[in-house]
């Protein structure tokens, strides 16, 4: 695997880190059966994390997408023909978007099945029997937004105290509320958001690394967010990091835009 290893954040769930972007691969383990969130991102990685099932003696009983992304709609032929859920708004999205995510792809063995079919949509608050009829079962909690994304969804591991953020509450990249430009709707994402961050111990971003702060995740997106839109300079460590300058001017713009 040419990712890092897998990295247990809490009891049976484990997160693997991309060479790309620092990209999490999240795996929730209960016994031999396996919930799949957002696999990612190269052929390489992908292999990496079916020889870890394998070697575990894992099944993927259940995969699921966070948003319509490229970098998390990701499958490999290994992970078996488990259902692979997502919100209705990122199923449609993710219709809407194909070529535009297609194009983003990076190669991608003709032979295996597209990553982006068998996408399914969920419109429900839970996620059904999410380690198959008989794997144990507990609460997974669904938190759709359309912060950073529509249809974006945060998964609450309640019974372990996990929060699964998406592409949210980063320590590596600064609140990104573009695709739609947005910031009202970022703004009450993170309100939506709020109340299972305080619940969880654990959080684990779509990009960068897991934290036991979860709330100290939320605090820092809010500072942030509210120096842009008082016109002041924030003072956040993440606008020195890849790409961040760029999207920085670009949240500035749109905070000056907004109707005073």
């Amino acid at each position: 695997m040419t990712s890092r290893a897998a990295a247990e954040v809490a009891p049976g769930v484990f997160v693997t880190t991309s060479s790309k972007y620092d990209t999490s691969s999240i795996i929730v383990r209960s016994g031999s059966h396996v919930l799949l969130v957002d696999p990612a991102w190269t052929t390489d990685e992908l292999d990496g994390l079916e020889r870890w099932l394998h070697a575990h003696e894992c099944t993927v009983t259940t995969g699921f997408v966070t948003h319509a992304h490229h970098d998390h709609m990701l499958w490999h032929p290994g992970f078996g023909t488990a259902p692979r859920w997502a919100s209705p708004t990122t199923t449609h999205k993710a219709a809407e978007w194909r070529a535009e995510l297609e194009a983003a792809l990076d190669a991608y063995p003709p032979e295996w099945p597209h990553p982006f079919d068998g996408i399914r949509a969920l419109d429900s608050a839970t996620i059904p029997l999410p380690f198959g009829d008989g794997g144990g079962q507990e609460s997974i909690e669904l938190v759709v937004h359309d912060g950073h994304a529509p249809g974006h969804t945060a998964l609450l591991l309640a019974d372990r105290g996990v929060l699964l953020a998406g592409d949210m509450l980063s320590d590596i990249e600064l609140p990104l509320p573009f695709n739609p430009d947005d910031l009202p709707v970022y703004l009450d994402a993170l309100d939506r958001l709020a109340p299972v961050v305080r619940r969880a111990g654990v959080l684990v971003p779509g990009h960068g690394h897991a934290t036991n702060r979860p709330l100290a995740r939320l605090d820092a997106d809010r500072r942030y967010l509210d120096d842009v839109l008082a016109g002041r300079d924030p003072d956040d460590p993440r606008r020195a990091l890849k790409g961040m300058d760029e999207a920085h001017a670009k949240i500035v713009q749109m905070a000056a835009a907004l109707p005073k």
